[in-house]
């Protein structure tokens, strides 16, 4: 399942019963919104209430356009921006605006559920996408599921804007979920990008690595621990684990890469003191195109490790793309803190962050990346 599955597993529980549910979805963000788009939050018919749109600062409101949407049937979109000095004033304190899309969900409104369940549980990429306005007001929240190479849906072909199809796919392939406008047809559509986990893969079988799968379990990754060495590669080691692997760690990362299921997405860190270990294991790594590679050590480990890699043929491109020593300067010294160093700059890599204290800078928080 992947990190959506427990806002989208409420919703085909109830959905199965034939039960109507309010499912409500971030479809737009601008300045320091608190939640991302694609964020959802799901109000059963019994009254649970699984994720979460804005972290608490509107979720009242949206819940009272769920429960709405439960019992007349309407889907609906609301808007949130900066609260006035009205104390009871529904909106954001922080300073952003957050759209919301609010619909009701059963066997009628969305006979799809069923298709993106499958992929959900069986790990494959599946995009949704859902009409927030359409000149037909019959059209407004028809869902059409699609996959890299299939779709299915209410949305009929008159009712779909020339080249949808082509950007969905488009936006599922890069795991990306945006708002899509129309303006000469007056159609919006949201396009939601499900997509499985990306994966940390840990290599060493120690103590640090056992601190930073436990921090990137948080983070929303599919952690991997992976070790030769039987005696300390063990699952009761690595609780946070999702899967602990004995083998040659350049071995399996080159399989694991052979067999597809290393991506773009995928971080690799080695905390391995064995240069047998670690060169072949870096050298394979430097040559996948990753989002990711550590490599845990001193300054003194570093330069006789880039030597080495150097040596076995690492250009210099390749080399510069490697964290080593791996982490941000925090300043800390033990396992977990060295974990929290490792996962900010992951954290900095993956969103174009610099690590620096936002107290000590101005502008916007969140920094607003922009789909082309």
């Amino acid at each position: 399942m992947t990190r959506h599955g427990s806002v989208w597993t409420t919703l085909y529980e109830a959905w199965a019963t034939e039960e109507t549910s309010g499912l409500a979805t971030v479809v737009r963000t601008s300045g320091s919104a608190p939640r991302p788009v694609g964020s959802a939050m799901v109000l059963t018919p019994r009254g649970r209430v699984v994720g979460s749109v804005s972290g608490g600062c509107v979720e009242g409101d949206v819940l009272e356009r769920a429960r709405a949407a439960i019992l007349n049937g309407i889907p609906q979109e609301a808007s949130y921006g900066i609260s006035d000095d009205d104390a009871f004033a529904v909106g954001l304190t922080c300073g952003g605006t957050l759209d919301v899309f609010v619909e009701p969900v059963d066997l009628d409104t969305y006979p799809e559920l069923a298709k993106v369940m499958d992929s959900l549980r069986a790990g494959s990429p599946v995009a949704v996408a859902t009409v927030l306005a359409h000149p037909r007001a019959e059209a407004v929240g028809a869902h059409m599921v699609l996959d890299a190479e299939e779709s299915s849906g209410r949305l009929l072909p008159q009712d779909t804007p020339a080249g949808l199809l082509e950007r969905a796919r488009s936006l599922l392939r890069n795991g990306e979920s945006t708002l899509l406008s129309y303006d000469t047809e007056g159609v919006r559509v949201f396009v939601h990008s499900l997509t499985p986990p990306p994966r940390m893969l840990l290599f060493g079988a120690g103590e640090f690595a056992a601190a930073l799968a436990s921090i990137g379990r948080t983070m929303d990754y599919r952690i991997t621990v992976c070790d030769a060495r039987p005696v300390f590669t063990t699952a009761d080691r690595f609780p946070d684990a999702h899967q602990v692997v004995v083998a040659r760690p350049a071995e399996y990362l080159s399989q694991e890469a052979a067999d597809g299921r290393v991506d773009e997405r995928t971080v690799i860190v080695s905390f391995s003191h064995d240069p047998k270990v670690d060169i072949p294991l870096l050298e394979t790594a430097l040559g996948l195109d990753v989002a990711y590679v550590g490599a845990l050590g001193s300054r003194r480990t570093h330069q006789r490790r880039a030597a080495a890699l150097l040596d076995a043929g690492v250009s210099t491109p390749a080399m510069a793309r490697l964290a080593s020593p791996v982490g941000l300067d925090l300043g800390g010294r033990s396992a977990a803190e060295t974990a929290v160093s490792i996962a900010a700059e992951i954290i900095a890599t993956r969103h174009g962050g610099h690590g620096a204290r936002l107290s000590d800078r101005e502008g916007p928080v969140h920094v607003m990346a922009t789909v082309g």
